[in-house]
């Protein structure tokens, strides 16, 4: 297949940085002086920034609204976006390839735009997208298609000639479901649902070099 458009998951795909949420909705809570429960790292996993907070208010009753307590999570690790976050191995290279093989390429992601921009530009491969998708504007999560459409939609490029790169096994069943063609890329916060998504996607991938010297 030849590819013409590509679309990229953010954390855990192009970005070595699921080790921020994996924590993130605990922490919130205990800076809050509340007790969370056990498996709420789990269940934030599949959500998106404002499903979250959604969350938080319907079962821990919490007073402030959902853009306060967007701004409260944002302002606990938005500084790990501005200067700490880096991408994966293989990935400034593999978009370097994409570029020069003229294959139009976008994001599409539950974090919030601004930490995304931050990101993408600290770790100089944001000239790379034409387009940044946030579940927070798209107004859905990505247990829902509507994201990977709109990233479709803006690259214009055939689905069967695109393909999407993510590492959450949620994400993946959403992306396959809506006929996409995914390649599932592996991150140490997904470990144990690898055997799952391995099943599900098109190709897996451990290795950028490894995938970009055999496909472009």
């Amino acid at each position: 297949m030849k590819i013409e458009g590509v679309i990229f998951d953010l954390d855990g795909t192009l970005l070595d940085s699921m080790y921020i949420w994996d924590t993130i909705g605990s922490d919130y809570l205990i800076s809050c002086g509340i007790t969370p429960e056990q498996n709420l790292n789990e269940k934030f996993k599949k959500m998106s920034i404002v499903q979250a907070a959604q969350y938080y208010k319907d079962v821990y009753m919490l007073a402030d609204s959902i853009d306060d307590i967007i701004d409260g999570v944002n302002h606990m690790i938005e500084h790990l976006y501005t200067s700490e976050v880096k991408v994966k191995p293989g990935v400034k290279d593999l978009l370097y390839k994409m570029n020069e093989n003229n294959i139009k390429m976008c994001v599409a992601t539950a974090t919030d735009r601004y930490m995304v921009e931050a990101a993408l530009k600290s770790n100089e491969i944001d000239k790379y997208f034409s387009g940044i998708f946030t579940c927070t504007e798209v107004g859905f999560g990505k247990d829902s298609p509507e994201i990977f459409e709109k990233a479709l939609e803006t690259l214009r490029t055939p689905k069967s000639k695109t393909i999407i790169f993510e590492d959450a096994l949620h994400a993946i069943e959403t992306a396959k479901s809506a006929g996409f063609k995914v390649i599932g890329v592996y991150d140490d916060s997904s470990e144990n649902e690898s055997k799952k998504i391995i099943r599900l996607c098109d190709d897996y991938i451990t290795s950028y070099k490894e995938w970009g010297d055999k496909n472009l």
